[in-house]
């Protein structure tokens, strides 16, 4: 049964013209932005407005907004300006003919500054669909990739790191193979009293980079799991600044590796990352003091998609927890909408009918529809990385178990107090 937390806040503070999020640090300004329906939703046909308003210091400011709407991630539709009156204004959205999201992008230009915002309001997205097809031998392909990647066996060199040891837990650092050529880092944290204990394996976001916060969710070994936070490219942590510069220059970008080998599904840069996923699964689950009952996932945005990916290849996971995960219907911009990250839209080439052909193997829609155990999603509406008409289509291709804590007023990130109730969500799962 669908279960829909909302968390509504409605005010959030003036973004510089140079920033990404609506939460400047220390901003003199702050809008206010108050969709007239309290979740932010509407029915297909019915008319979004928005009350806006413009503050410095608090003081609301009677100054012109310029304003363009459009549908997520795409171009503008309609523009015009609006004098704030008392600091305040109601702009009227229109609608959508289409289920999806509208997203009202607002200026204001104080002396030589500009001073932006945006919202998002969404019109029947429980009913999105995506456009990536789901082939016919989807089951066969992965099914054949494990078992090529499992004739090499698991093997892992493990270093403890006594920096990152307390009393309550110890932590390692691993190297761990996960096929013939491959391998991945992680740090384990472990709780110090004997016992036995569920495992939760965290994959990574976006990016060339190494694991630069091991001790970021600690409370997960405090509360008695054993937790594995993994890489995906084979860069030791340990490593220096320099080392790791000259070694991420191999790649021909930050997020250049999500195009490597596009064009064949079996040479497909993702391939030994969804995989090596597993691969770390089976040395979660050789620990002698794994609880032999309870294996987790959880992550967000790339992070989110390796999560819902596992949690699907892999019986063995008992709940699974995703954040606005990217690599959903990425080929959705095929369709006059929003794509997933890494946004091929924007990229050259990237959306080729053999490129387009491959993603249905390695997009998250297609394992999203075969999950089994019980998934907790989280996504926020003024999401760019990762659109909520993204994170709404996987959502609703789920058929097991779930729940959603829905933030609008989110983009791309989840809050400490989110992240913490995610460990407890995982803890009230456990067999």
């Amino acid at each position: 049964m669908k279960k829909y937390l909302f968390l509504l806040c409605f005010a959030c503070v003036a973004l510089f013209a140079q920033a990404v999020e609506n939460y400047p640090y220390r901003s003199d300004y702050l809008w206010l932005t108050v969709p007239d329906h309290a979740d932010w939703l509407y029915k297909v046909g019915e008319n979004a407005k928005v009350e806006v308003t413009f503050c410095k210091y608090g003081v609301p400011q009677d100054v012109e907004v310029a304003y363009e709407i459009g549908p997520d991630e795409m171009p503008a539709v309609r523009n015009g300006s609006v004098m704030l009156k008392k600091g305040r204004a109601t702009i009227n959205m229109g609608t959508m003919k289409q289920p999806g999201f509208l997203d009202l992008r607002l200026t204001a230009t104080i002396g030589d500054t500009k001073y932006q915002h945006h919202v998002k309001v969404g019109f029947s997205p429980e009913l999105l669909r995506p456009y990536t097809k789901n082939p016919s031998d989807f089951d066969a392909f992965w099914q054949k990739n494990l078992e090529e990647a499992r004739k090499t066996p698991v093997s892992v060199s493990c270093e403890k790191v006594a920096r990152y040891t307390t009393d309550d837990f110890e932590c390692y650092l691993l190297k761990i193979r996960t096929d013939r050529r491959h391998y991945v880092y992680g740090y384990l944290t472990r709780p110090k009293a004997e016992g036995k204990y569920p495992v939760v394996l965290c994959p990574p976001g976006a990016g060339i980079k190494t694991i630069k916060e091991p001790m970021r969710q600690t409370y997960y070994a405090k509360n008695g799991f054993i937790r594995l936070e993994m890489e995906i490219h084979g860069l030791n942590p340990e490593m220096t600044d320099e080392q790791f510069q000259e070694i991420s220059a191999a790649f021909s970008s930050e997020n250049g590796y999500v195009e490597n080998a596009l064009d064949d599904r079996d040479n497909y840069y993702m391939k030994h990352v969804y995989t090596g996923c597993v691969r770390a699964l089976d040395y979660l689950c050789s620990l002698p003091d794994w609880d032999g009952r309870n294996v987790a996932v959880q992550g967000g945005s790339q992070g989110g998609a390796l999560s819902l990916i596992t949690a699907a290849l892999d019986p063995r996971v008992t709940a699974c927890v995703a954040n606005h995960p990217a690599l959903s219907d990425v080929a959705g911009y095929l369709d006059g909408r929003a794509g997933g990250w890494p946004h091929m839209n924007r990229l050259n080439n990237m959306l080729t009918p053999q490129k387009v052909e491959t993603l249905q193997y390695y997009d998250v829609v297609n394992f999203a529809r075969r999950i089994k155990c019980p998934v907790y999603m989280t996504w926020g509406y003024n999401d760019d990385v990762c659109p909520p008409s993204t994170s709404y289509i996987v959502w609703n291709l789920i058929t097991a178990s779930k729940e959603s804590l829905i933030t609008p007023i989110n983009e791309h990130w989840t809050s400490t107090d989110t992240n913490y109730g995610q460990m407890l969500w995982i803890k009230g799962k456990l067999k």
